[in-house]
């Protein structure tokens, strides 16, 4: 057993974060202002997009988003059984319809079949999911949207740096949302971005993500601003401030050697843990680079005598962290009532959640942390093997 707990994520906070840090708080200007529209850029840039927008969170992304596209109550928009709650919130917040489908078994993306058969004259979005860093398989779902004029919002949340046959994550729907949270792989402890292509779209989620305000702080409080400001449309309080975006600016100076890390360890549990038949381990389809977000496993229970719930528990007793990446929508007392699906509903991703645990990965993971793990796995799975 290890002698200290190893967590399922942490941070990689550096002296430049720091540096940074103190510049902008030393600089008398904190909140959104040059390092937000920098970092905005930035992200565009990297995600091969030509407009950014900085915002609190991927869920306020994906919140501007749809209400930038105009998404009503009435309106159904697609998205996945398998995902983090935010994708069926934010398409309740605007009045919309969420119409969950299930998802593909080797990925857990969103299945484009399953899109394809819930789509209906009402269909005004699909969301899809890039599950753990794995891209979605965006060309057949722009192509299902293309001829309907339907936009295609993708919750990349886990998917900075990914590719898909070459074209990096953001460069392909009509807009992607990003999370910088305290696990992602690029964090500043709570942030988030929308890339498009389309500069009228982000003009009006920039505009959504600050009360509806056609002039910001920095547009109106420094020595070339103006005071006065119109409310054009009502909006939120989804701004970044320069303090968080100074982190993501730090954090992107490192943020390839970041993700050649996480592939490093990924390299090293697949190593680890191949040849034992009570795990099933993730991979990448060709042609598409993971962001390698989340490393979840998913458990052979017909070669085990214990449940999830007690392998767990038996990794936690071995210092080890883990969670379980997720409880499908339908699963969760809100939705149960506010959505008409069942237990049966999406066999796949109900599958999927009983047999999942999600094991660390982080960039400051040493070669003997991966080891740890794969001894602690190999030990539980050899105590509960049939």
């Amino acid at each position: 057993m290890r002698a200290t707990y190893l967590p399922l994520a942490a941070p990689w906070i550096g002296e430049r974060e720091k540096q940074l840090v103190m510049e902008t708080l030393e600089s008398g200007w904190i909140t959104t202002g040059p390092k937000a529209q920098e970092f905005a850029r930035r992200i565009a840039d990297l995600a091969g997009a030509r407009h950014g927008v900085a915002v609190n969170s991927a869920t306020g992304a994906l919140h501007v988003a749809l209400a930038a596209l105009g998404i009503q109550p009435g309106d159904e928009v697609i998205t996945s059984a398998y995902t983090f709650v935010a994708c069926v919130n934010v398409i309740e917040h605007v009045g919309a319809v969420p119409v969950l489908v299930d998802v593909e078994p080797d990925t857990l993306c969103i299945d484009p079949l399953a899109i394809e058969r819930a789509l209906t004259p009402r269909t005004r979005a699909i969301m899809p999911v890039d599950y753990a860093g794995h891209p979605c398989e965006l060309d057949r779902i722009m192509g299902l949207a293309a001829g309907r004029g339907i936009p295609v919002v993708e919750d990349a949340a886990h998917a900075l740096g990914a590719m898909d046959r070459g074209r990096p994550i953001g460069s392909i729907a009509t807009v992607t949302a990003f999370s910088f949270y305290a696990t992602k792989n690029l964090t500043m402890g709570e942030g988030g971005a929308a890339v498009t292509n389309d500069a009228a779209l982000a003009e009006r989620m920039s505009l959504l993500s600050l009360h509806g305000m056609n002039r910001d702080a920095w547009k109106r409080y420094t020595d070339t601003g103006s005071w006065y400001y119109e409310v054009v449309a009502p909006g939120f309080k989804y701004n970044l401030s320069d303090v968080l975006a100074t982190i993501g600016l730090a954090q992107l100076e490192r943020f390839e050697g970041f993700q050649r890390r996480r592939a490093e360890l990924v390299a090293r549990y697949h190593e680890g843990l191949a040849d034992l038949a009570e795990v099933r381990l993730p991979g990448a389809r060709p042609g598409v680079t993971h962001a390698w977000h989340l490393f979840p496993i998913a458990l052979e229970l017909e070669r085990l005598t214990c449940d999830r719930a007690r392998f767990v528990q038996e990794l936690r007793a071995e210092n080890i962290g883990t969670s379980v990446h997720f409880i499908p929508i339908h699963y969760h007392p809100h939705f149960r009532e506010s959505l008409p699906y069942h237990e049966g509903d999406f066999p796949v991703a109900e599958h999927a959640y009983w047999r999942a645990v999600t094991l660390p990965l982080f960039p400051r993971m040493s070669d003997r942390d991966v080891d740890d793990v794969c001894a602690a796995v190999r030990k539980v799975a050899a105590h509960f093997r049939r």
